[in-house]
């Protein structure tokens, strides 16, 4: 026998919730077969069997585990149990389930029986239909009384954790009706009866649907709240002429794409740029902790990349050791696995100064939230030609805002406009990051 338990995460991460199950109870498993999906506040982690044989869950989906906790022990041998189906021990292991339906040809005869026989009926009722019998739920058995099935899901987001379930809904202040009724045994409103058949009913007036948040969501409305109570956030702004990095990443991009082996972006001169000045404004790249002012030898650059289950920041460590093609391959390598739910928690932890796109998505100016424990962070936006004086001439160019918000508390405003300031200089004559003046 072995036992599958919650393995070490990462570093300041201990808790996680069981998401997912991926093989049932009972189930023939291999070693190193996954056979369930934790969730941290910072990814998705598969755990793998560590032995062959048979899966018995000691955990259910929902649970919050902690690292040590058993979540499942294999038993030596195969399960036994058939495909499409649960054998009658394994329904008698499960506490208060109901007893099986009997087969159809048994229930005939017993509703035969308990209807009279035309003999037995008045003479004036020979033409009457049988009086109807009481309605049955929709999604029951013509054979109850088999307990209701459990409705499908249109999706399946990662459950709350089953200790929080029952008072998630009292606790924010928000109606019970907000609670799935698959959440709790006991709700506390009883259940309109079922619906006639036809279109499926949704809860609300407006076709609203409440769907618990991942931990990752949870995790990641809980940080940024406590970055606006705990931090002193303030942004400044400016703007760059980008006519010099697009001429550059035009000529040179063939070029440099069959040589590297990837597409030369931008994203690789706002981290070389970002570098160089982080190295003469040391306090965008410290943190604090206690009463200390922890200052980082390295720059470890967050990216901030919007996935299906949130935005994420994977960290590109040791940015201001790497090139331009180094850079460009690490940013693509931790986009293509943050899109594929695969980043692995030290790929997310550690991050010293993050750098967030929103021009991706159109966004003109706005004013990003710091990481905590970070410093400063910088939001890049969209380019877009305008008229602006140069020499006294007034000529169009393509022009972008980059916001950057800092901790007041550690970064001065005149640190934080001179870091804009170098920024700027490095992107609108690309040819200082290789001089590094």
């Amino acid at each position: 026998m072995s036992d599958v338990v919650v393995p070490r995460l990462a570093e300041s991460v201990s808790e996680a919730v069981l998401v997912e199950w991926l093989k049932p109870d009972g189930a023939a498993v291999a070693t190193d077969e996954p056979v369930a999906i934790l969730e941290t506040d910072k990814a998705a982690v598969e755990i793998a069997a560590t032995a062959s044989g048979t899966l018995r869950h000691g955990r259910a989906a929902g649970d919050r585990v902690v690292v040590g906790d058993v979540l499942a022990r294999i038993e030596d041998g195969v399960a036994a149990t058939a495909a499409g189906g649960r054998t009658a021990k394994a329904s008698a292991a499960v506490p208060g389930a109901p007893p099986a339906a009997p087969p159809a040809s048994a229930a005939a005869p017993a509703r035969a029986a308990a209807q009279p026989s035309p003999a037995a009926r008045p003479a004036g009722a020979a033409a009457q239909a049988p009086a109807p019998t009481p309605a049955v739920k929709t999604g029951a058995t013509p054979t109850a009384p088999e307990a209701p099935r459990r409705e499908r899901r249109p999706m399946r987001p990662a459950p709350l954790p089953s200790d929080l379930l029952p008072q998630a809904a009292a606790s924010s202040g928000e109606p019970a009706a907000l609670v799935p009724p698959a959440a709790s045994a006991a709700p506390a409103a009883p259940i309109a009866p079922a619906a006639a058949p036809g279109p499926a009913a949704v809860p609300g007036a407006d076709g609203e649907r409440a769907v618990p948040m991942s931990r990752i969501r949870q995790r990641i409305a809980e940080r940024l709240v406590r970055s606006q109570h705990t931090a002193a956030i303030l942004t400044t702004f400016n703007e760059i002429d980008m006519v010099a990095v697009m001429d550059l990443r035009s000529r040179l991009r063939e070029e440099f794409e069959q040589r590297h082996g990837v597409r030369l972006g931008l994203m690789s001169f706002f981290t070389r740029a970002s570098v160089l000045a982080l190295d003469e404004i040391p306090e965008l790249n410290a943190e604090i902790r206690g009463s200390d002012i922890v200052y980082r030898n390295h720059v470890h650059m967050g990216v901030a990349v919007q996935t299906e289950r949130g935005l994420v920041v994977p960290v590109v460590r040791r940015a201001d050791t790497l090139s331009f093609a180094e850079i460009e391959r690490e940013i693509v390598r931790l986009a293509d696995r943050a899109r594929a739910g695969a980043l692995s928690l030290d790929e997310l932890s550690g991050g010293t100064f993050t750098i967030s796109n929103g021009g991706v998505y159109g966004s003109l100016l706005s004013t990003p939230i710091l990481n905590p424990p970070q410093s400063g962070i910088l939001g890049m936006h969209k380019i877009e030609k305008r008229p602006i004086a140069r020499d006294d001439q007034v000529v169009i160019r393509p022009m972008m805002y980059v916001a950057l918000s800092y901790d007041h508390r550690i970064v001065d405003g005149e640190q934080a406009v001179r870091f804009l300031v170098r920024v700027k200089q490095q992107l609108e004559a690309p040819e200082r990051m290789l001089l590094d003046v």
